[in-house]
């Protein structure tokens, strides 16, 4: 038995889902002729209140898609120094949009308003101009951390005052939905755009869809095909995303269930330093500086189960639909038994 536990990502389509995405109707989407892709656009877009919506590969792409429709060369974006769109997105920000990323120095991925605010830069020839906002939720780096809605408001008051975009990097924003009892309209009220992935937590192969207002949307087909991202007859992997917002959101609170219980488990472990807050399906947590983290990964790996650090000392553990009942139950025995 293999227990994954690297990234929600690494789920394979059940079988409902390939059955799905089997049956779809498809056309080519690059001739707007796809009917299924169609479908799941209007239907995430209804979802979060907006009018437009665009399906992707990726959510790098959705994400560089949207900074590239808020920004022109030379301006600048906010967002938390943990940012997946600044840290793992290949530099992506500078290179395809010719920008650069002010850093706050947030809580496990996390921002105040007031922070926006003074990062803000003053309106001189010699600085780059800020023209955009952009919060990740939940938060990778933070462990899955969910935000306070009420402090995005406050935010979207200073990008109002501004005049700044507002982008969100929703990745796992279901988990953040399900976890805080929130709806995707209250965040749709807020952003002016927001990818969501498909792919993390979901089970689908492939796929995260921006939304997004109609006047920053207009430009989104024609980036998606500067960026390589156009497909044919993408309504097979557009199915998979239907039946996963009919399937696999609600259940998305057993992921947060075990993730809670291995970090139970784990912060009663002799060879663990800590374990940082846990709200939805990431566990990060530290070794004792007496253990060495390759034969940590290398002894877990003996025993089936594949995991990775996340560099300055810590370790990430991500719960998902293909981890079971048993494999949870086994992954928490070979936990306790562990010695260094």
């Amino acid at each position: 038995m293999i227990i994954d536990l690297r990234s929600d990502t690494v789920t394979r389509p059940s079988k409902g889902m390939l059955e799905a995405m089997m049956q779809a109707k498809v056309g080519d989407d690059v001739f707007d002729e796809d009917p299924t892709v169609k479908v799941l656009e209007q239907r995430l877009a209804n979802m979060f209140g907006k009018p437009r919506a665009l399906f992707f590969p990726s959510g790098s792409m959705a994400n560089q898609t949207a900074l590239k429709l808020h920004t022109q060369p030379g301006e600048q974006v906010i967002c938390d120094k943990t940012a997946h769109i600044y840290n793992y997105e290949a530099g992506g920000a500078s290179f395809n949009s010719g920008i650069s990323c002010k850093l706050l120095d947030g809580k496990r991925g996390m921002f105040t308003a007031k922070q926006v605010e003074e990062a803000i830069n003053p309106d001189a020839f010699y600085y780059a101009k800020t023209t955009l906002v952009e919060v990740e939720n939940t938060a990778n780096r933070g462990g899955g951390s969910c935000w306070d809605f009420e402090e995005i408001k406050k935010i979207r008051k200073v990008c109002d005052k501004h005049e700044l975009g507002f982008h969100l990097d929703g990745a796992r924003i279901w988990n953040a939905l399900v976890e805080k009892n929130e709806s995707p309209k209250q965040y749709g009220e807020l952003f002016d755009t927001i990818s969501v992935c498909l792919s993390k937590g979901l089970g689908c192969p492939i796929g995260s869809v921006l939304i997004g207002d109609e006047e920053i949307m207009k430009d989104a087909v024609r980036i998606r095909k500067v960026f390589g991202g156009n497909m044919r007859q993408v309504g097979y992997l557009a199915a998979s995303g239907l039946y996963a917002l009919d399937n696999n959101i609600n259940r998305l609170t057993e992921d947060h269930k075990r993730a809670k219980e291995i970090g139970a488990v784990l912060i009663n472990q002799s060879y663990i330093k800590s374990v940082e807050p846990i709200e939805t399906n990431i566990i990060i947590f530290e070794l004792n500086d007496t253990v060495n983290e390759d034969q940590f990964i290398s002894s877990l790996d003996k025993e089936g189960i594949k995991l990775i650090g996340m560099g300055s000392g810590k370790l990430r553990i991500v719960t998902h639909l293909d981890y079971t009942d048993t494999m949870h139950s086994k992954f928490l025995s070979i936990l306790k038994e562990l010695t260094f």
